[in-house]
C-alpha cells in the first residue's frame, strides 16, 4: 500500500508509513544529526533489525522497552523499531536522578533499556532492572543480521504506542500511556502543515511529547527531521540556515534565547514556513517579536501530554489575541469548571478540562491517579483535567490565568503568579523571572519573586521590588524579590517552581 493510500485512511500505523516512504523515496533523507544523515531506506532497514532482535529476545507486543539517551539518529531508529515490533517505547529523561531513572524503568517493566554511553556512566552504582544495551558499545552486536525482518504484528488503534513519563514538576513522575490512535490523530492534525516537504528542526528531547508531536508527523508525511542532541541558540540558527529548515517546534525559553542573539538578523531563515510553540507560558511581547523578525507563520498550541483538548493560536494572523492561547481546535471540546465540578458561566474563571480524539489511555499502573485526572460531563463524556485556570474572552479565545497548583491564596485573596510575572518582566533590568507562593504566618501564603538580572543592569533587587509593587494591586504585592543566576527549568523549558518553593522553606527553617 502506498503512503498516499495509508494517509487517506481513518487509521494507519506510523511505522508502516515509514516503510511506504522507504519503498517510494528510499534515497530521501529521513534523519540528520551531527553524525550524519539516514535515508528512508536505511531507517526502514534499521527499524527492521531492531524489531527482529526484540522479538528474538522474547519481547512481546505491548511490553515496554526503555531508552535512556540524548537525541540522535540512532535514538530515533530505536524508538521506531520498538514500535514496529509491537512493543511500547518508554523514553526516560536523563535529567532525572539515577534512583528516579531506575524507578521509572521498573515502573514500566522494561526488560531492556537502551542507554548511550554518557548516560550509562552517569548512573554510577545504580543498576537498572533487566538488561542494559549501551548504544555505542553493544548495539551493533545485539542487532539482528542485515536483511532480517520482524514477524508481522497486529496493532489496534487503542494499543499503546509509547509511555511518556511526566516531568515530575508536581511530584513523582507518572507514566502517560499514549495509544496508536492518539499518535495517528497528531499525524492527521498536520494534514495542512506541509510536512511532506518539511525539514523540521528538533531542538527539544525525544523523550518529550513536545518533540514527538512534530517528529512523528514529519516522518509519517515523508519529511526530514534534523535532530539536535542539545539546544544552543546560535548552533540552532546555524543548522537552520544550513539545512534550509521549513518547520520547527520550540518552547518559549528557546524562542527567547534565539531572539536575544545579537546577530539574529544575519541568519537566512527565509525557508521557514511554520514555527510552533507549546509546553510553557509564551508572553505576548515575545510572540510579537518572533512574528516581526522571523519569517513564516507562528502558531501556538496549548495542550498537555495527557491529551484532553488543544487550543490553537495563529499568532501571525491574530496579533490582537497574543495574550491568549487561542481557540479550541476543530473537534476539541474545552470547558471550565469550578471546585465542585460544575461548569462556570461565560467569562468566569475556572479549571480547564478538555476532550478530543487524542487523549491518553491513562497513567500506567495507576488507576486512582487516572481517575483523579478525569472529569465527566453530565452526559457522561470523559474529559482530562489540564491543571490550569483560565477564562474565555467574548470571542472564544482562552486566556490562561495560571497553573491551579501555583495559585497563591494570600489573606483569602486569589493571586495568579502570571499576572505578577508580567509586570516584573517589564522592568528593563529583568531578563527572566517567576513568582511562587511562600508560607506566611500572617497571610497563609505570600508571593515571592525570583529574577535573572540583565548583564548591563544597574538597578538592584530592592529597586526592582519597589518599582514592581508600585504597579501591582495592594493584595498582589511581592513580599520579597531574589536575584538568581538562572531559573531552574525542565528539559522542555518549564520553570521548576517547586524547587524555588523548597529553597524558601529551607531558608525559613
Amino acid at each position: 500500500m502506498t503512503a498516499a493510500d495509508l494517509l487517506a485512511r481513518d487509521f494507519a500505523i506510523v511505522t508502516n508509513l515509514i516503510r511506504a516512504h522507504a519503498a517510494e523515496q528510499g534515497g530521501k533523507t529521513a534523519l540528520a544529526d551531527d553524525a550524519g544523515t539516514v535515508s528512508y531506506a536505511e531507517l526502514d532497514g534499521r527499524m527492521d533489525r531492531i524489531a527482529a532482535a526484540l522479538q528474538r529476545d522474547g519481547v512481546r507486543p505491548g511490553q515496554a522497552i526503555a531508552i535512556l539517551a540524548y537525541a540522535s539518529n540512532e535514538y530515533a531508529a530505536l524508538f521506531l523499531g520498538i514500535v514496529r515490533a509491537g512493543a511500547v517505547a518508554a523514553p526516560i529523561s536523563p535529567s532525572a536522578t539515577p534512583a528516579a531513572i531506575a524507578a521509572m524503568v521498573a515502573d514500566c517493566g522494561a526488560p531492556i533499556t537502551f542507554a548511550d554511553r554518557a548516560n550509562a556512566a552517569a548512573l554510577g552504582e545504580q543498576t537498572l532492572p533487566g538488561r542494559t544495551v549501551v548504544i555505542e558499545d553493544d548495539l551493533d552486536g545485539w542487532l539482528a543480521p542485515e536483511g532480517d525482518a520482524p514477524s508481522p504484528v497486529t496493532i489496534a488503534p487503542a494499543d499503546p504506542f509509547n509511555i511518556i513519563y511526566s516531568s515530575g514538576t508536581t511530584g513523582t513522575p507518572k507514566g502517560i500511556v499514549q495509544s496508536h490512535q492518539m499518535r495517528w490523530q497528531h499525524v492527521g492534525r498536520n494534514a495542512a502543515g506541509g510536512f511532506a516537504t518539511a525539514v523540521t528542526m528538533l531542538a527539544t528531547p525525544l523523550y518529550s511529547n513536545t518533540t514527538l508531536v512534530s517528529f512523528l508527523p514529519t516522518l509519517a508525511w515523508g519529511g526530514t527531521a534534523v535532530i539536535m542532541a542539545k539546544f544552543e541558540a546560535r548552533r540552532y540558527l546555524e543548522l537552520a540556515e544550513r539545512h534550509r529548515a521549513t518547520h520547527t517546534m520550540l518552547v518559549p525559553v528557546q524562542y527567547q534565547r534565539i531572539m536575544a542573539q545579537p546577530d539574529f538578523g544575519r541568519f537566512d531563515l527565509s525557508s521557514f514556513r511554520l514555527k510552533t510553540c507549546t509546553s510553557a507560558p509564551f508572553s505576548a511581547a515575545l510572540k510579537a517579536d518572533v512574528v516581526k523578525r522571523w519569517p513564516g507563520l507562528l502558531v501556538e498550541y496549548y495542550g498537555m501530554t495527557e491529551g484532553g483538548g488543544t487550543c490553537i493560536l495563529n499568532c501571525s494572523e491574530r496579533p490582537d489575541k497574543l495574550h491568549t492561547v487561542g481557540q479550541p481546535a476543530p473537534g476539541h471540546d474545552i470547558r471550565l469548571i469550578d471546585d465542585d465540578g460544575r461548569e462556570v458561566a461565560q467569562g468566569e474563571t475556572g479549571e480547564v478540562v478538555g476532550r478530543s480524539p487524542a487523549m491518553m489511555n491513562g497513567y500506567f499502573g495507576r488507576a486512582e491517579a487516572t481517575r483523579d485526572a478525569e472529569w465527566y460531563s453530565p452526559q457522561g463524556e470523559r474529559f482530562i483535567r489540564h491543571g490550569d485556570v483560565g477564562r474565555f474572552d467574548p470571542d472564544g479565545f482562552l486566556i490562561l490565568m495560571d497553573r491551579k497548583k501555583d495559585l497563591i491564596i494570600s489573606g483569602g485573596f486569589n493571586i495568579y503568579p502570571v499576572d505578577l510575572e508580567a509586570v516584573l518582566r517589564e522592568h528593563p533590568a529583568v531578563a527572566d523571572c517567576t513568582v511562587v507562593g511562600a508560607p506566611s504566618e500572617q497571610w497563609g501564603e505570600t508571593p515571592v519573586g525570583f529574577y535573572v538580572p540583565r548583564e548591563d543592569a544597574s538597578d538592584g533587587a530592592a529597586d526592582i521590588l519597589a518599582w514592581t509593587n508600585a504597579r501591582l494591586g495592594k493584595t498582589q504585592r511581592l513580599s520579597a524579590l531574589h536575584p538568581i543566576d538562572e531559573l531552574p527549568r525542565s528539559a522542555i523549558g518549564k520553570v521548576l517552581k517547586r524547587e524555588l518553593r523548597d529553597s524558601l522553606t529551607k531558608v525559613a527553617a
